[in-house]
């Protein structure tokens, strides 16, 4: 059965997935990478605000807040 990929922005609280890739460039792209944002890396959605914007994670034991702009160029899958 294939995964199905998605981008972070789309998990609900208390799931989890693994980063496949990062589509974006630039700055952001290099600060999520040292956070520790890489593919392979197991991500869990934490608690969302109640506008959906922003969320937290939990990546590598680190409480991280993303905006949705932000966690949708991020490709995960099951």
């Amino acid at each position: 059965m294939e995964d199905r990929i998605r981008t972070l922005d789309m998990l609900e609280e208390g799931e989890c997935a693994r980063v496949q890739m990062l589509c974006m460039s630039g700055a952001i792209r290099r600060r999520l990478q040292d956070i520790g944002l890489i593919a392979g890396t197991t991500v869990r959605c934490l608690l969302k605000s109640p506008s959906g914007d922003p969320a937290a994670y939990c990546i590598r034991g680190a409480v991280i807040a993303l905006r949705k702009n932000d966690a949708k160029g991020i490709q995960v899958h099951e």
